[in-house]
């Protein structure tokens, strides 16, 4: 039951991954002025991605200096990210090693 847990945990995390980064390349898309936010679809999308990911970013903000336009928090939640997969893939190993 505990290694399905941890699967589950980590297809969030997954997931998680690849809405920030989906964010992010739409957010740079945005800003260079490739996709056009006066289309009613983009504006949408962004704006849905946008409150996906703020609830990840908010604390983080409020600790980082302000750096002008550069915002750190999506690479920061990556690697928050990237270490909880670590961390839950040595717990299912510990599961599995110590199980056997």
């Amino acid at each position: 039951m505990t290694l399905t847990i941890i699967q589950i945990l980590q297809v969030l995390l997954d997931v998680t991954w690849w809405v920030i980064v989906i964010q992010f390349v739409l957010s740079l898309l945005i800003a260079f002025n490739v996709i056009n936010m006066q289309s009613n679809f983009v504006r949408t999308l962004a704006y849905g991605f946008d409150r996906l990911t703020e609830p990840l970013y908010r604390p983080i903000r409020r600790i980082l200096p302000n750096l002008g336009g550069l915002d750190l928090s999506p690479a920061l939640v990556l690697l928050a990210i990237a270490i909880l997969r670590i961390i839950l893939n040595n717990i299912a190993a510990s599961i599995v090693l110590g199980g056997a």
